[in-house]
C-alpha cells in the first residue's frame, strides 16, 4: 500500500492513510483512478545473482509497428487492419515485441522494453493503455487525445505471452485512431552477463540546453530551423538553474542519458534525438510530435554518440528546443552491487491522485509546491513477497489530469516540476499543461530526504497524478 505526506497550502502538512479508493473516471479527461493494494516487481535476478539483472541496453530506434498506410507503413500491422476502433467493442489487439527493432527473440533474456507509443488521426476523444499481453491491464492511460491531435508518449512495458504488447484504444462510440509503435532499448534479466548493459542514474534535474537564451545556443535566441540538426554534448555536460558542474560525467563508462526535451512550434513538425549525425538523412522516428504553435514535453532514453554528443533533429518551422537531464545511462559491471538497476512493477500503480478525497480533493494552486513521500510505497514493492529494498528513484506517468484558471477572465498555462526534496527547486519542466486539456509524460523521479519528492505547478490549480512503473534500486 502507499501513504503519501503532502504539502498543503498555509503549510499544513497531512499525514494520508493507505491509498485506498473506489476506481472513478473523470468523465472529459478519461483519466482513472486505481484501487490501492501492493505493487508487485517482476523478478531481475536468479539465485545464483543478480548479474545482468535490471541492465539497460539501448537500440538505434526503429519503428516496429504502424497502423497507416503512408509514412512508411504500414508495418506488422495486425487485425482490424488500419485505424483501430477506439469504442471498446475490439478492447485490444496485440503487437509482437520480442525479435523486432533489436529486441532479442528469446524472453528468457527481456525484462521489459521501452517503447514510444503514438496516437495518431484520431476521430473522436479517447485514452489509449499498453500491457503485456495475457496480465492485467491495471486502470492506468499512456496517451490522453482528442479529435485529430496528434500524441506520443514513452512507456516501459513487460512482454507477455508469445512476446507480444496488448493494446487497448477507449473512447466514443464511434472513435478510431492510428497506433504508432517505436521501439528504443530494453532492459535485461540476470541471464544477461553483467555490465553489457547500463544503469540508470537518476539526478535532480538540470536544464542543459534552452534555444530561447545563450545556454549551449549559438547564436542566442535562435530556434532550430527547418531541417536542422543540432549537436548537443552530454558527458560532462553542465546544468544550469541551478548550476551544476558535470551533471553527466565525463566518462566513457555513460553510454546514453535520460532527457526531458520539450519543444515550442510554430509548424506543425517532430524531433528527434539521434546519437550521430543524419548525414542529412531524415529520421524514420521521432521523440516529441508537436502541433503547430504548440509546448510539448517527452521524456527520452537517448543513446550518447561516440564524441559524447547527442543531435537534435527539427522536421519544419522554427522550433525552439529546452532539454532537461533527468538521468544518465552507465556501464557497471560489478554484478554484486544495485545501484541503477530498473525494477519494472507487474501492473503500473496509482501512488496518488490529487482528485481522491483519499488525497484531500484539492488542486495544487498557483506559485504553490508540496510534498509527495514515497517511503511507504517504496518499502512495499515486493517480488514474491520480497520487498525489493533501498531505492534511488521511481519510473512512472505524471499526469495532468485538469488545469483551471486562477481568475474567471484570465486564460492559463502552467507546467509542472518535480525534484528531490532538500535540493533546490531547477528551472525545468516535467510536462506543460493548458486549459481542457490532459497530458501524460513518463518521468524519473529521483528520491530526496525521506523518499520524498517535490511537485511545483506555475500558475492556475492544477489536479494531477502518478502511475508508477518501474522502480530504480539503490545499494
Amino acid at each position: 500500500m502507499i501513504a503519501s505526506v503532502r504539502l498543503w497550502p498555509m503549510s499544513a502538512v497531512r499525514r494520508l492513510g493507505l491509498a485506498v479508493a473506489p476506481v472513478f473516471a473523470l468523465v472529459f479527461a478519461l483519466v482513472f483512478a486505481m484501487v490501492g493494494f501492493a505493487p508487485n516487481a517482476l523478478p531481475v535476478h536468479a539465485d545464483a545473482g543478480m548479474a545482468g539483472g535490471g541492465e539497460y541496453h539501448p537500440l538505434t530506434p526503429a519503428r516496429i509497428f504502424d497502423s497507416r498506410s503512408s509514412n512508411g507503413g504500414p508495418i506488422h500491422d495486425v487485425a482490424p487492419l488500419g485505424a483501430k476502433p477506439a469504442n471498446g467493442s475490439v478492447p485490444v489487439f496485440n503487437v509482437a515485441i520480442l525479435g523486432k527493432g533489436g529486441v532479442p527473440i528469446n524472453a528468457g533474456e527481456v525484462l521489459a522494453v521501452a517503447v514510444s507509443i503514438t496516437v495518431t488521426e484520431p476521430t473522436a476523444l479517447g485514452y489509449l493503455t499498453a500491457f503485456g499481453k495475457g496480465a492485467s491491464a491495471g486502470i492506468s492511460s499512456i496517451n490522453n487525445f482528442k479529435a485529430g491531435q496528434t500524441v506520443a508518449n514513452v512507456a516501459i512495458v513487460r512482454p507477455g505471452a508469445d512476446g507480444e504488447l496488448s493494446v487497448g484504444l477507449f473512447g466514443t462510440p464511434s472513435g478510431s485512431a492510428h497506433v504508432v509503435i517505436d521501439v528504443f532499448g530494453w532492459f535485461s534479466t540476470s541471464s544477461v552477463a553483467a555490465g553489457t548493459g547500463a544503469r540508470l542514474i537518476p539526478t535532480s534535474p538540470g536544464r542543459i540546453l534552452d534555444t530561447r537564451t545563450a545556454l549551449n545556443r549559438t547564436p542566442a535566441t535562435t530556434p532550430l530551423a527547418s531541417g536542422e540538426t543540432l549537436t548537443l554534448p552530454i558527458r560532462g555536460v553542465d546544468a544550469a538553474d541551478p548550476a551544476v558542474t558535470n551533471v553527466v560525467p565525463d566518462s566513457a563508462t555513460v553510454t546514453g542519458v535520460v532527457l526531458n526535451v520539450t519543444g515550442v512550434s510554430t509548424a506543425a513538425t517532430f524531433l528527434a534525438v539521434v546519437p550521430e549525425s543524419l548525414g542529412g538523412v531524415e529520421p524514420t522516428t521521432s521523440n516529441v510530435n508537436l502541433a503547430a504553435n504548440s509546448v510539448k514535453a517527452n521524456l527520452v532514453f537517448a543513446p550518447v554518440g561516440a564524441d559524447g554528443s547527442v543531435r537534435i533533429f527539427n522536421l519544419a518551422g522554427p522550433t525552439h528546443v529546452v532539454v532537461d537531464v533527468v538521468g544518465y545511462l552507465q556501464i557497471s559491471d560489478n554484478a554484486a552491487t544495485r545501484a541503477g538497476r530498473v525494477v519494472p512493477l507487474s501492473t503500473p500503480f496509482r501512488t496518488f491522485d490529487t482528485r481522491e478525497a483519499t488525497f484531500g480533493n484539492v488542486a495544487l494552486g498557483p506559485g504553490q509546491a508540496e510534498d509527495w513521500s514515497f517511503a511507504a510505497f517504496s518499502s512495499s514493492v515486493a517480488i514474491g513477497g520480497t520487498p525489493v529494498g533501498n531505492q534511488l528513484g521511481v519510473i512512472g506517468n505524471l499526469t495532468n489530469a485538469s488545469l483551471t484558471r486562477q481568475y474567471a477572465t484570465v486564460a492559463v498555462a502552467s507546467y509542472l516540476t518535480a525534484w528531490p526534496l532538500g535540493a533546490t527547486r531547477p528551472e525545468s519542466s516535467n510536462l506543460n499543461t493548458s486549459e481542457g486539456s490532459v497530458v501524460p509524460n513518463l518521468a524519473v523521479f529521483r528520491y530526496g530526504t525521506d523518499s520524498t519528492v517535490k511537485v511545483y505547478n506555475l500558475a492556475g490549480n492544477t489536479h494531477y497524478l502518478f502511475d508508477a512503473s518501474a522502480v530504480i534500486l539503490n545499494d
